[in-house]
């Protein structure tokens, strides 16, 4: 066999799971929102709003106890497996203090979509699903951490399994709750959140046990083991803290894109979060690839060897390229019938709904290969340690396209698709800067566990 097969088998083994993996998620928050839009279109509208608001508020702790992964890769690529064992107990240290934290933001949002300019009955459908998702926090701490253990040392289909499970609880507990089957009340966008959550506490159950019984666990199991590690919490803070607030200040003002966005018509907002649930299916599988990099590149560091690094890189970078391409042809040639599986539940007066949808997916296929570029190197260079470079980048052009989302939609009033090609420049920006900096950057000569 040659080289270039055991790398692409040697990839494969790690991310493939891993993109199965977030494909659940996908398949996961797509049901959601399609039985929601069969109550109408707030309620799909108020499923993007709310969860993503929810995702946002929490992000910061997610995104600081993630780096799990990346540390742990490089603990394991090192030969240092007990040193892997003590970033995940202080990961999950670190999520018991975080979940309170995250709770005080619940006060705040109903605000938030106030000023956001959204509808009265979205308001407070979305207020009602981002409470319930916030209250549930501690699970996706709790499971972000112990994945990015299983991602560190490779096991990556332990996490597809989990995932895998989850899904099967989460949709047809949202079907039940939702509208009111077997005998349980009819819960609308609530019983969607309630299932949701089901989901998520069982993956999180199964990883907990997963590493429990992982030999790497057993083999280093200690009284001292899950008390507080100066030097490895110092790590966590010191390289996760920058993914942290990264992540956090991305998605924020991303989210405040979103909700200037919704705040045009009802007819806009059903047709961005349509247009974003097949951004989703693009999206998010492709973090599972951006995840397995991290965690190859951490293990390659972490052995000292940056040409192995690079050459994971570079072969993720076909594969992500292979799946975006044809994205790129799924949505330039099927706009039309995808379209119409989320607006089957509107009525004949939500026309405007679908052409708008229709020709924002399709010219959602320009940005595609610039957003797998700007994941698989991104991921790349946390995986090297490069966090703190990426976090400026990324930070600063997301404010930059929430600035001119303001300008566009509530001083100059233009057209939304106009908005829409506003955001695709920027995702086209971000990836070549990503990539700017993986070509020339000193990642290559990085090394965080020394």
């Amino acid at each position: 066999m040659s080289s270039r097969n055991t790398d692409l088998k040697a990839l494969l083994t790690i991310a493939l799971p891993m993109i199965i993996s977030q494909a659940s998620e996908t398949v996961m928050m797509f049901a959601d929102r399609l039985f929601l839009s069969w109550l109408g279109k707030a309620y799909i509208s108020a499923a993007m709003s709310g969860g993503l608001s929810s995702f946002v508020f929490m992000s910061l702790f997610t995104g600081t106890v993630g780096y799990v992964n990346a540390l742990s890769a490089q603990y394991y690529g090192a030969g240092e497996e007990g040193h892997c064992v003590r970033t995940v107990t202080q990961g999950v240290r670190l999520s018991l203090l975080f979940y309170p934290l995250g709770l005080l933001f619940i006060p705040l949002v109903g605000r938030f979509f106030q000023v956001s300019g959204h509808s009265p009955e979205q308001i407070v459908l979305e207020t009602v699903y981002f409470r319930i998702l916030m209250l549930g926090g501690i699970f996706a701490l709790i499971r972000t951490v112990f994945a990015g253990f299983f991602l560190g040392i490779g096991k990556t289909r332990t996490v597809m399994f989990a995932n895998l499970a989850g899904m099967l609880i989460n949709i047809p507990v949202n079907y039940v709750l939702i509208f009111g089957k077997l005998g349980f009340p009819e819960m609308g966008i609530s019983g969607a959140a309630i299932g949701t959550l089901a989901g998520s506490f069982l993956i999180s159950l199964i990883l907990l046990i997963a590493f429990l019984k992982h030999k790497i666990y057993r083999e280093h199991h200690s009284p001292q083991l899950w008390k507080f590690n100066k030097l490895i919490m110092g790590k966590l803070l010191r390289y996760g803290m920058p993914a942290g607030i990264e992540l956090f200040l991305n998605v924020f003002a991303f989210n405040l894109f979103v909700q200037m966005m919704h705040s045009y018509s009802a007819d806009v907002a059903a047709a961005v979060t349509i247009t974003f649930n097949y951004d989703m299916v693009v999206f998010i599988p492709m973090l599972g690839l951006g995840f397995a990099i991290t965690s190859l590149v951490g293990q390659q560091m972490g052995a000292d060897n940056p040409e192995g690094a690079l050459k994971v890189s570079r072969l993720a970078m076909k594969v992500g390229a292979l799946y975006g391409f044809s994205m790129v042809l799924l949505f330039l040639f099927m706009a039309g019938p995808l379209v119409s599986v989320f607006t089957g539940g509107l009525s004949e007066s939500d026309g405007a709904v679908v052409a708008l949808s229709k020709s924002m997916l399709r010219l959602a296929s320009i940005y595609i290969i610039a957003d797998v570029v700007q994941l698989v190197f991104s991921g790349t260079l946390r995986g090297a340690g490069d966090t703190k470079w990426v976090m400026y980048i990324s930070v600063v052009m997301h404010w930059i396209l929430a600035f001119m989302a303001w300008l566009m939609i509530k001083v100059l009033v233009l057209h939304p698709l106009v908005v829409w090609l506003g955001f695709i420049s920027f995702i086209v920006l971000l990836g070549l800067s990503m990539f700017l900096r993986y070509k020339f950057g000193p990642w290559k000569e990085m090394r965080i566990i020394q």
